[in-house]
């Protein structure tokens, strides 16, 4: 196949996800938009990888599904911490978490 396919579904996941952040409220599915973004990074990386028959694409996927890890340990700790306070799971309403 064509490099080409991949990076237009890596375009197309990397919409949806982008679409998701910026018009959904729940902090979970804010997360879940992130990963899909995530996601489509590694694809296209994997994907020049291959175009330039090297590894250093993948070397580099491999680098942001560990910053994705990371993300997602912080941000479902956030997400139970907000939870056991019966603070307002909303992302507009997280205004008392300041000072």
């Amino acid at each position: 196949m064509d490099v080409g396919w991949f990076l237009a579904l890596s375009a197309l996941i990397f919409a949806i996800g982008l679409g998701g952040v910026l018009t959904r409220r729940s902090p979970l599915v804010i997360l879940l938009c992130l990963e899909l973004m995530l996601n489509a990074a590694n694809l296209a990386l994997v994907a020049f990888a291959r175009m330039h028959g090297n590894g250093d694409g993948q070397i580099f996927a491999l680098m942001v599904m560990v910053v994705a890890a990371c993300e997602v340990v912080i941000g479902l700790g956030l997400i139970v911490a907000m939870y056991r306070r019966r603070l307002p799971i909303d992302v507009d309403e997280m205004r008392s978490l300041q000072g």
